[in-house]
């Protein structure tokens, strides 16, 4: 197979026939050696990959792995470099090395490759995409990873991973996200549909206000939509001399708006008095508002 049809299909299609157990969406540059030999090599030898783009890994997963390896041993080796006569750094397979480490294995099966570090980073980081069971949030930083420390482009990311150069574009998007929409992303509170609506709402306060109001009330993604479309609220507020107290009553407002549904309404005078005004169509969501501030009642 010609290297040029191989490019987007993994580990498997760039480096020709190998182990069929191997995981063929694997992306690994081979600088010499065989890349079909399979070694047992002791798990105290071996140490996990400093450039490991996954901070988390779920443990109740982690424990299926480690009752399975207990059971049918590892079926999958692990990829590894030789970083010393009796030293190793996990390029892929963390997950399979933990795993058996907690099912108290001794030695471990592995494929042994050559990679300096800026390699074996890329090799790391497009080999977790390619598995697809990141969080949006970490394929997105697995992404700008590549851009900021391997010096790769959009399109090069797209022929090494096999995905459209929108897929990643997009995916890149998420990180101008707040970071505490990012979290609920990770958490699986809202998901990348959500993130994708609150990424075309320009006001930050609205997008605080309609995200909150998500996850609060499990919108689905059509719901989100809707309100994100329906025409903005508008809270009034009459300028004063001070400027302080102006920006007093527009945070006001924003914050009475977070919990009420409906207008908000903030009209202020010259001697820094003012009057709040709360219009609805519906008991609701008066009761709603209640609930609100007494969570606890």
């Amino acid at each position: 197979m010609a290297k040029r049809d191989a490019l987007g299909r993994g580990l498997g299609a760039l480096l020709g026939d190998v182990d069929p157990l191997q995981d063929t969406r694997d992306i690994h540059r081979i600088v010499s050696g065989n890349p079909a030999a399979v070694n047992d090599v002791p798990v105290d030898q071996i140490v996990p990959n400093p450039y490991q783009p996954r901070t988390e890994f779920d443990p109740e997963a982690l424990e299926e792995l480690t009752d399975s390896i207990r059971t049918l041993g590892i079926i999958q080796p692990v990829t590894l470099r030789q970083t010393g006569p009796r030293s190793y750094q996990i390029i892929s397979g963390e997950r399979r090395y933990r795993a058996a480490c907690a099912a108290g294995l001794t030695s471990i099966p592995a494929y042994i490759r050559q990679a300096d570090d800026a390699a074996m980073l890329e090799m790391a980081i497009v080999e977790n995409i390619q598995r697809e069971d990141l969080d949006p949030i970490e394929t997105a930083l697995s992404f700008q990873r590549l851009i900021d420390e391997c010096n790769l482009t959009q399109e090069a990311m797209a022929l090494r991973i096999g995905k459209k150069r929108s897929t990643i574009t997009n995916s890149l998007r998420l990180l101008k996200l707040p970071e505490e929409m990012q979290k609920a992303l990770k958490l699986g509170k809202i998901s990348a549909g959500h993130a994708k609506v609150l990424l075309g709402i320009e006001d930050p306060v609205r997008q605080r206000k309609l995200f909150e109001q998500t996850v609060r009330n499990d919108w689905s993604v059509r719901k989100l939509e809707e309100s994100a479309q329906e025409k903005p609220r508008e809270t009034e507020a009459i300028p004063v001399e001070d400027s302080d107290l102006s920006a007093l009553f527009q945070m006001l407002a924003e914050r009475v708006g977070r919990h009420f549904d409906g207008p908000v309404t903030v009209r202020s005078n010259n001697k820094g008095g003012g009057t709040l005004t709360l219009r609805f169509d519906r008991p609701e969501q008066v009761e709603k508002l209640i609930r609100q501030l007494n969570p606890e009642a």
